[in-house]
């Protein structure tokens, strides 16, 4: 008991430190008048540290000081006073406080994604418009697929599907295959070549490719031209900087009317949020 009644009065102790201490792991005030140096510690002691825990950006430094999220914005902060700037509204517009607090959020601020002549699924005058930005070699982009029908299923009129190029540079035979699904567009073949693609993933290849366009019934001269011609190679290029530009990192992709969605795929959870969109005026 008197062992538990101690490390009880010591915890009380560390907890409170942080709201004391003139000095934190990591942080170097030295140029700081100590009003400003005060100042510093002041916002740090208000703001939460947006790394995922509950404790605010002083206490995270003296309670895990291991925590680079905390450590960052510290350095930040000290950087703002030194410049006379407001130091919380340098803190709150910082990349790393917004990078770190759009992680929590399930839909990002939505963002123009150009979908002109891109393949698409279902109607046209769909209220709710799902970007998908994918690889051919993905397993997450085929597990993905069971998941986007079942939500075009769910709301046939409410709902569209755009499919973008994403080819991972990890995936050796993706920008082929994107390659291919455009060539195979151009003659209206997309999503028949893009079903093919998914379903023989491993074995994609350039001799398998021209095998699955002539059992597809394309136009073999049409689509070997159009394979590796510069236009196609140019519109994966351009998915890709599109990509880029709104925030893709990794495949599957969606973008729920131009929102980014941090959420699972499966319908459980994808499905209410669709809902949502289509009630929210």
């Amino acid at each position: 008991m008197r062992r538990l009644g101690f490390l009880f009065i010591a915890s009380l102790l560390l907890a409170q430190d942080w709201k004391t201490a003139t000095d934190l792991p990591g942080v170097d005030f030295t140029g700081l008048t100590p009003a400003k140096k005060t100042e510093v510690l002041k916002v740090l002691r208000e703001l939460g540290c947006p790394c995922g825990c509950p404790m605010q950006l002083a206490q995270c430094r003296v309670e895990d000081p291991a925590c680079g999220t905390s450590r960052g914005l510290a350095s930040e902060a000290v950087a703002a006073a030194k410049a006379g700037q407001d130091i919380r509204k340098a803190l709150e517009a910082s990349p790393q406080m917004k990078a770190a607090a759009n992680r929590n959020r399930l839909l990002l601020d939505p963002v123009a994604i150009n979908v002109d002549g891109a393949p698409v699924r279902g109607s046209q005058n769909a209220r709710i418009t799902l970007v998908e930005f994918s690889d051919f070699q993905c397993p997450y982009c085929i597990k993905a697929i069971s998941h986007l029908e079942q939500a075009l299923k769910t709301f046939p009129k409410d709902v569209r599907l755009v499919y973008k190029q994403f080819p991972l540079d990890t995936h050796g035979q993706a920008r082929l295959a994107a390659q291919a699904s455009l060539a195979a567009h151009q003659q209206g073949k997309f999503w028949p070549m893009h079903d093919r693609l998914y379903q023989q993933a491993r074995q994609i290849n350039r001799m398998n490719i021209l095998n699955w366009a002539k059992e597809l019934g394309l136009d073999m001269p049409k689509f070997v031209a159009a394979l590796d011609s510069a236009p196609i190679k140019a519109q994966v290029d351009r998915d890709i900087a599109e990509g880029d530009r709104i925030g893709v990192q990794g495949t599957p992709s969606v973008f729920i009317n131009g929102k980014k969605y941090q959420g699972p795929l499966d319908p459980e959870a994808f499905l209410p949020v669709l809902t949502k969109e289509l009630t929210t005026p």
